[in-house]
């Protein structure tokens, strides 16, 4: 097992016939023939793979990929084969592409041993540029380089107009159970994209810390940003969101699908959060 996990670590391209173990944000010089059975082991994955990959390319996806709750292609996904963390059932499929962000990190494709097929391995895009660069990234290996580039350019173009309609205003992106999510994460980008300040920030707050209903109240944020899974009370985590105290700080609701990952549906989320701020919600 601790050379199958060193060979999937340290892989040379020669043991991949010419495919790479991609990783670090770099983006292939050239593409490798086209793969015919790709196999996404992570949701963030998934959902790249579906806005890029012809639908007979696709040979399975992780269990979240068909939640619209948790992912932005989720319709995409309907019908294609689900994987549900098996390495057996990955060896079934016979990927000639596995894609995770990261890829590495997954118990089942360490399993497979000595298995000659590319690997994809991703980094967690928190910003628009490297959220860009998975997009390359994945576009290339899938083998539809050209679709890349012109998602990212109808990113951009959708981009520059959505304007900064908070204004230098502060917003708090308040979770279940009074979680609030800091700076340096995909959230803290939105809102400077969009022209709020995060009230994690303005307190020195780690990427992800629990804030008290009396804090919350105390700081007095002009923006609560909250998931729409929320926006009705579900369970005692989602209960406090409807706290009679918070009733006076406006709202602006979206999908967590939209911010879950950093995929393509991060336009759908400043689109979503401008116009809300920009209507007065």
């Amino acid at each position: 097992m601790v050379r199958n996990r060193y060979w999937l670590l340290a892989l040379p391209l020669a043991a991949l016939g010419g495919a790479a173990l991609w990783a670090n944000n770099a983006v292939p010089a050239a593409a490798p023939a086209k793969p015919k059975r790709i196999v996404s082991i992570n949701l963030c994955a998934d959902q790249l793979v579906l806005a890029l990959a012809d639908r007979d390319q696709i040979a399975g996806l992780t269990r979240n990929a068909a939640d619209p709750e948790m992912s932005g292609e989720a319709a995409k996904a309907r019908g294609l084969p689900i994987l549900r963390n098996s390495a057996e059932q990955l060896l079934d499929m016979d990927p000639d592409l596995v894609i995770g962000m990261p890829a590495r990190r997954s118990a089942a494709l360490r399993a497979l041993g000595d298995k000659d097929f590319a690997i994809l391995d991703l980094e967690t895009a928190d910003t628009i540029e490297a959220i860009y660069t998975s997009i390359r990234q994945t576009a290339v290996a899938v083998g539809h380089p050209e679709r890349g580039e012109a998602l990212i350019a109808r990113m951009q173009a959708d981009l520059a107009k959505v304007g900064k309609p908070g204004g230098g205003r502060v917003a708090a992106y308040y979770q279940r159970r009074g979680f609030m999510t800091g700076t340096g994460t995909l959230i803290d980008a939105l809102m400077q994209r969009v022209g709020l300040v995060n009230l994690a920030g303005k307190l020195g707050k780690p990427p992800l810390s629990q804030m008290s209903l009396e804090e919350m109240v105390a700081a007095q944020p002009d923006y609560l940003i909250v998931e729409s899974a929320t926006d009705t009370v579900r369970d005692q985590g989602t209960e406090m969101l409807h706290h009679p105290a918070l009733a006076g700080i406006p709202r602006i609701s979206i999908p967590q699908a939209w911010t879950v990952c950093g995929s393509p549906a991060y336009v759908q989320a400043a689109q979503g959060m401008a116009a809300q701020i920009a209507t007065g919600r």
